[in-house]
Formats: C-alpha cells, structure tokens, sequence
C-alpha cells in the first residue's frame, strides 16, 4: 500500500507524464528501490524531500507538503543529540520510550504546548 509519501510521488510523475522509471533515473535509483520507498518497505532517503523539489521546481508549498508526507511515512526518525542539554537529551529519549503508552488526550496537550513555544 502507498504511503503518504509514495501517494505524494505519484501525483508528481502523473502531473509530469512520467512513469517510475523517470523518476527513479532522477534519483539515481533503480525503479524497484524507489517503488519501495513509496510503499514504506525502505527509509526515505534523507536529501530526498530536497532532491525532489529541486528536480520538479516544487513551490515552498509543495515542498512543505512533501516534506509532511515524508514525515508521515517515517517509520522511524533520528534526533541529533550535539550541543543538547542532558536534560533535553533525557527527556527526548524517556518520551521516545513511553510514547506508545500515551493516551489521545495528552498527546493533544503536548502538540499544542510544543505548538506554542513555536510562535
């Protein structure tokens, strides 16, 4: 099944007339590993979301949105831990181990307070 990311993908190569194959020559990939990508079965390469906007002059929009989908398609994600606090650290990481366990609610709680340290 196509991830968010793969959906993503394969809105571009139909808007370009292109099929896997161009796109994965672009890439400098096989058709196979990017067909894999887009089905969650293989990492998301991390220039990618840079690579691909580049390539198909994607607007900032476009490329927020891709970058969204290739968030949501993560199945996994890597915090750099240079020049962090011990305490940051500390707390990435018992989040990282206890977020399966949180309830909708505090989730909730905690998207909107870290929302609002953005603004």
């Amino acid at each position: 099944m196509l991830t968010d990311f793969g959906r993503f993908l394969r809105k571009i190569r139909i808007d370009c007339g292109e099929i896997l194959k161009d796109m994965a020559e672009k890439l400098n990939v096989s058709a196979a590993y990017l067909s894999a990508v887009e089905m969650g079965k293989r990492n998301i390469p991390e220039q990618w979301v840079n690579r691909i906007s580049e390539l198909y002059n994607l607007s900032e929009e476009e490329k927020s949105n891709l970058n969204d989908a290739a968030d949501n398609s993560a199945k996994s994600i890597t915090l750099n831990f240079d020049n962090i606090s011990n305490s940051h650290k500390e707390t990435a990481i018992l989040f990282a181990r206890e977020f399966e366990n949180v309830d909708t609610e505090t989730l909730d709680k905690i998207k909107k307070l870290l929302r609002n340290t953005e603004e």
